[in-house]
């Protein structure tokens, strides 16, 4: 019999703060800020382009890791998966931030990236005892928009702290554990001192579970390689097109601005209900992409690209979410380390297809096929509305 965590208002809020956080800290502020922070680090610790590769590849592979123990683990010990966030994406931005040599940053730099792909499964667990029906559903939405905050934050900081790109990531570390000690203090227990627990699903869900997901795992990968021509060289195709640091970081802002958007607008998107907030969102991922790949130049235009991006972005892995949990709630949680694994897998394509295409021609064509790519993200959406649902 399914028994759930008896949460106070402000226990539950609490929860969707520090969930937030978390997010902010482990994505914004952790795992995207190194591509923001990237100059500055190579001019100080001598970090070359190959090394520099090298790490983000790291990175992704062990956020992917860290999302496979999310998967088999977040339906039993979510709370021990924060604590290891923290560690991992707190630990690590503190080692970068006191590393004096290439190596040791490199090494914290990759280990960092765990933090992402533990706290989102633990997270979704979690909130999916502590509160049930449109309310839920609402603070997973809000709370995997804390990158968008994240983002902005870190742009931030840049503008204000670089080139002292150490005190950044000090900065990054501190808030990372406070968000930790937050969710683990609103889940310790109820308002009545008893910690209450659902009884533990079993470690791998069954084959018929997979094959419900196929088509959202199509999508996701769709989305993934479409999305990765902004977040990996975004910055790089502004600043050729003549943009000035300032104005990039300011940029980078904006991705986390639209982000952010999702959390007033999240309301509306949920009354679309998954299949038509999924089209909606990658249609506007995009369009949002082709804009900054064909006018870089055109400041305003580019700013703007950048906030519906980052909405659209933002806005698509929530309903990535709401799918799985559509599919089975019970293990929501690893639907969501699933289908965020495929999400990087896919952006470790893309990426490497839009440096290939960017070594060889103009932003314009490569990030058009990138935005195709996103665009046909949309087609397994209609099929999948036939399966999601299950008596």
């Amino acid at each position: 019999m399914k028994r759930t965590f008896s949460f106070g208002d402000g226990v539950q809020r609490l929860l969707v703060v520090g969930g937030v956080g978390l997010i902010a800290a482990c994505y914004g502020l952790v795992r995207l800020a190194y591509g923001l922070y990237l100059p500055d680090i190579e001019a100080e610790l001598g970090l070359d382009p190959s090394m520099a590769g090298v790490v983000s590849g790291g990175a992704s592979a062990m956020y992917c890791v860290a999302a496979i123990v999310g998967f088999f683990l977040a339906g039993r010990i979510p709370r021990t998966l924060v604590a290891g966030a923290a560690s991992t994406a707190g630990g690590g931005a503190l080692g970068m931030a006191v590393a004096s040599q290439v190596e040791g940053f490199a090494a914290f730099a990759i280990v960092s990236s765990a933090g992402a792909g533990l706290a989102s499964p633990a997270l979704v667990e979690l909130l999916r005892r502590a509160v049930s029906g449109d309310r839920g559903q609402r603070f997973q939405v809000v709370v995997n928009a804390g990158t968008g905050p994240g983002l902005v934050l870190a742009g931030a900081l840049a503008l204000l702290l670089l080139p002292d790109w150490r005190l950044a990531w000090a900065a990054a570390a501190i808030l990372t554990v406070l968000s930790a000690v937050a969710v683990l203090i609103s889940t310790a227990r109820s308002s009545n001192g008893r910690v209450q627990r659902h009884g533990a699903s079993a470690a791998v869900p069954p084959r018929a579970w997979f094959g419900q997901h196929m088509r959202v795992i199509c999508a996701a990968l769709l989305l993934g390689a479409g999305s990765a021509a902004v977040w990996t060289f975004g910055r790089t195709v502004l600043v050729d097109g003549g943009a000035s640091d300032d104005f990039s970081a300011l940029a980078w802002m904006c991705l986390g601005l639209g982000g952010a958007l999702v959390l007033p607008l999240s309301a509306a998107l949920r009354r679309l209900g998954s299949t038509r907030a999924w089209m909606l969102t990658a249609l506007v991922v995009a369009a949002s992409t082709a804009l900054i790949g064909l006018f870089p130049g055109v400041r305003p235009l580019a700013l703007l690209a950048c906030v519906a991006f980052g909405w659209g972005y933002t806005a698509a892995t929530g309903a990535l979410i709401t799918w799985t949990s559509e599919i089975d709630e019970q293990r929501a949680s690893a639907g969501t380390a699933m289908l965020f694994v495929v999400l990087v897998l896919g952006q470790g394509l893309g990426a490497a297809l839009a440096g290939w295409g960017l070594g060889a021609g103009t932003p314009g064509p490569v990030f058009g096929i990138a935005a195709a790519l996103s665009a046909a993200a949309i087609a397994p959406a209609r099929p999948v509305a036939s399966i999601v649902r299950v008596p």
